[in-house]
């Protein structure tokens, strides 16, 4: 028997499957989607079995058996295997990347090298025995010194010693030492009896044990509860009293924290029928794609709710995606309170640990629910009835790197593999979804009016120039400022959106206008008042914050623009009572952040929540009256045919947070342009007339949905290498795609720069051309072949979410 095996190796040559001989003890249990350690080249790496068969194109002397098999039962199911290979398809991936991006990190190989002893008899140098200190083998550590190295080099020659792989899973299955107390009372009356009388902790112990036989306790709770020492247990212990067992637990992220059970809301006329049409389609097993249309604050997560519920009273699944972390503890808190223990959380926001074994409760099919973000799309379940985006139009739901796919399209193709329904919900759809909705390839459902019955909130769009020439300079208008007075006597709470962390967007020297840059990215730094740094927000460089100009050493150095930072010391300043919490990436760098922030908020410890776009979406607080948003313009004018769309639905989704239960809302919008169409629509909540003249312009430039475009970004350090090779391609694809095909650039990229790389990009439009996916196969093999080994990095992004 064989077994085709995908290495853990992402190179061009490798990306393919390999032949390895089963042996003999594995035939009978061997599966495909299990892990294997295999030997390759001179040295052992982790490996997927995709399929097995019974012969083989390879000589017998160049077979290779498999060294060893992970697992009993296989990670990846069939599913996921042909998912695999639509998905490497779809993306122009490397088949391990997809394999790979469908498992929690904790499951990927972590690689030590090994140092092994194999000449006992040998003398060592004294530096080598050092680093042995009498074990037979270590692992050697690439930061060792040169000498020593070197040492290890000749002895490994000298077959002295052998460097082996070592293959290991990143996290391991989390043990706990339990307490398995003696099931007999009168063994137990035998062990207090002999224990002396002046080992008092020691009789306290199997006098408890003596009134819970038969019972099993984790050491440390039994610790814990007796307020005694191990030195105690063990001697116990010794004594026959109870035995030691480890026991596999899970690492729960929710242990501390206490949900209550809600029931399910009645429905307006609007929702009911919303989920009418869900479930007819659900009861046909239709692979139906639903957009889910509904104003903010309609009550689209009752519908969705609901929804599950009838999938689950058939016993299958449901997927439930959230675009922000920041939104997964209040949706997370929503389904437990209905699910309970049916809900699994899988977040970037989870450690290692806890997402491996949220994995491991969905694989052995312990919960029904999985609500997490874009990753959460590849949970492995087996059954699933409904797959649900939530905030279907957020560009987060398509990944960067390798793999680049949107979690939408594997949601549709999970679907039609299952035969589910898929719900895309937004008050503010995509301009590609609601064409495709339109046009009758999704169906349309739309939620008009707000669940509870409550009006929109009010919007008022304040032109900051005629702020400017009435000698007003604050970031604050007077309208805005006078809303926030309000808002503090009344004790009622606010959201305050600006788009743009740090203090101040860039630093510049009055007297020469030199700005401060990044000296490995194209772009200026940002200044961090809290740490009194200079941050470049793409490559992460750090300066001091200098006192003179760089350039003509003039003190006259100032900060301009505005940041989260600097807005929360001007609140500070013109309301000294407010108690503000600032949301954004500076705060929320800790593991459980954005749930404090928020529960915080929840429970009025605050009046102003300020913060970036992870506040734009989702959140429901009955107290929030007043949303003002700082700057409409900081998404508005990029050099992006999104940019206009983005901007509509930011406003959109920060607009909805005001007045969403009893209390009236009101939305203040600050912005240099008030003219324009994006912020105009948004001032009236009106999608439908957006949509309509973001379409003309869309059809103008035939930009998507009237095309689809693909992305090809070209990187080198060098700046002359970058450009000559961007335009070898782009000359190589206007020579083999068809006229109907057009090619814009290449050209330098909006960001010229990052990490000391040049970047040139060029796009292709078309509308329909069939040979696109293999002309593009063709362009990644030159390109892996030839232009790799210059230092040049292509990267193709097939329907990119942005074109910065």
């Amino acid at each position: 028997m064989y077994a085709e095996v995908i290495v853990d190796v992402s190179a061009y040559p490798i990306d393919r499957p390999f032949d390895y001989l089963v042996p003999e003890v594995y035939q009978a249990i061997i599966e495909s989607g299990s892990r294997v350690k295999v030997p390759f080249g001179n040295r052992q790496v982790l490996g997927y079995i995709t399929a097995l068969k019974n012969e083989t194109d390879v000589p017998t002397d160049k077979q290779k058996p498999i060294g060893e098999l992970l697992d009993i039962e296989p990670v990846l199911t069939q599913e996921m295997l042909a998912m695999t290979k639509w998905l490497k398809r779809q993306t122009l991936c490397y088949e391990i990347d997809a394999l790979q991006v469908m498992l929690p990190s904790a499951m990927r190989a972590k690689y030590e090298k090994m140092l092994r002893i194999v000449d006992v008899n040998a003398e060592l140098p004294e530096s080598v025995q050092a680093l042995f200190q009498h074990k037979d083998s270590v692992e050697l550590k690439a930061d060792e010194s040169k000498e020593l190295l070197s040492i290890i080099k000749k002895l490994v020659k000298a077959k002295i010693l052998v460097l082996e792989t070592s293959v290991k899973q990143k996290t391991a299955v989390k043990k706990v030492r339990m307490v398995n107390i003696e099931p007999d009372v009168d063994r137990l009356q035998m062990i207090y009896e002999s224990i002396s009388n002046q080992a008092k902790k020691q009789k306290d112990v199997v006098k408890w044990m003596m009134d819970n036989v038969g019972t099993c306790i984790a050491s440390t709770d039994l610790l814990k509860l007796l307020n005694t020492s191990n030195v105690v247990l063990n001697a116990v212990i010794e004594k026959g009293a109870a035995t030691f067992e480890m026991e596999e637990v899970y690492r729960d992220p929710y242990a501390e924290r206490t949900i209550d059970v809600s029931t399910k809301h009645s429905l307006t006329d609007e929702q009911q029928l919303a989920l009418n049409e869900i479930i007819h389609s659900y009861n046909k097993h239709e692979a139906r794609t639903f957009l889910l249309h509904g104003i903010t604050g309609s009550g689209k997560t009752e519908v969705y709710l609901q929804a599950i519920e009838r999938s689950l009273s058939d016993d299958k699944e449901a997927i439930v995606l959230v675009p922000e972390i920041s939104l997964t503890p209040q949706m997370t808190n929503r389904f437990k309170e209905r699910f309970g223990s049916l809900v699994a959380v899988l977040h970037s926001g989870l450690s290692v640990g806890e997402k491996y074994d949220e994995w491991r409760k969905i694989k052995r099919g312990e919960v029904k629910v999985v609500v997490g973000a874009r990753s959460a799309i590849f949970a492995p379940f087996q059954n699933i009835g409904l797959i649900i985006l939530d905030e279907e139009h957020e560009g987060t739901y398509k990944q960067d790197d390798s793999p680049r796919y949107h979690a939408r399209d594997v949601a549709i193709w999970r679907s039609e593999f299952h035969n589910c329904p898929v719900i895309l919900g937004s008050a503010t759809p995509s301009l590609e979804s609601y064409a495709r909705a339109k046009k009758g390839n999704y169906t349309l459902l739309t939620l008009e009016n707000r669940a509870r019955g409550q009006e929109l909130p009010q919007v008022s769009v304040i032109d900051m120039r005629e702020q400017l020439k009435n000698g007003n300079r604050s970031m604050f208008s007077l309208e805005l400022a006078e809303a926030i007075h309000s808002r503090l006597e009344k004790e009622e709470q606010m959201v305050l959106f600006l788009n743009r962390r740090g203090h101040s967007s860039f630093v510049l020297c009055r007297d020469c206008g030199t700005v401060v840059e990044c000296p490995n990215c194209d772009i200026s730094l940002t200044y961090h008042r809290h740490q009194e740094r200079l941050k470049c927000h793409y490559c992460g460089e750090e300066s001091r914050v200098p006192n003179i100009c760089p350039e003509c050493n003039s003190e006259h150095i100032r900060f301009f623009g505005t940041g989260t930072q600097k807005v929360e010391e001007e609140i500070a300043r013109l309301f000294p009572t407010a108690r503000v919490l600032r949301m954004d990436v500076d705060t929320t760098r800790k593991k459980g952040s954005h749930e404090h922030i928020l529960n915080s908020f929840g429970e009025m410890k605050a009046d102003i929540l300020l913060g970036t776009q992870m506040i734009a979406k989702g959140l429901d607080f009955p107290n929030i009256t007043l949303v003002g948003v700082l700057s409409a313009d900081t998404t508005l004018h990029l050099a992006d045919f999104r940019a206009a769309e983005k901007t509509f639905q930011l406003l959109t989704q920060v607009s909805g947070r005001a007045g969403r239960h009893d209390k009236k809302g009101e939305v203040i919008v600050q912005t240099y342009s008030p003219e324009h169409y994006a912020i105009q629509f948004a001032q009236h909540h009106d999608f439908i007339a957006f949509y309509h003249q973001e379409m003309i312009n869309r059809k103008q430039f035939t930009y998507p949905p009237f095309s689809y475009v693909v992305l090809i970004q070209f990187t080198h350090e060098d700046v002359l290498m970058t450009a000559e090779y961007s335009h070898k391609a782009a000359k190589w694809l206007n020579e083999n795609l068809s006229d109907t095909v057009e090619i814009i650039g290449p050209t330098a990229s909006s960001i010229s720069r990052v990490q000391n790389r040049y970047r040139y990009q060029c796009l292709i439009k078309y509308k329909k051309e069939p040979m696109l996916p293999d002309i593009l196969q063709q362009l990644i093999r030159i390109y892996r072949t030839d232009w790799m080994k210059k230092g040049i990095l292509m990267s193709i992004d097939l329907n990119p979410s942005s074109i910065m």
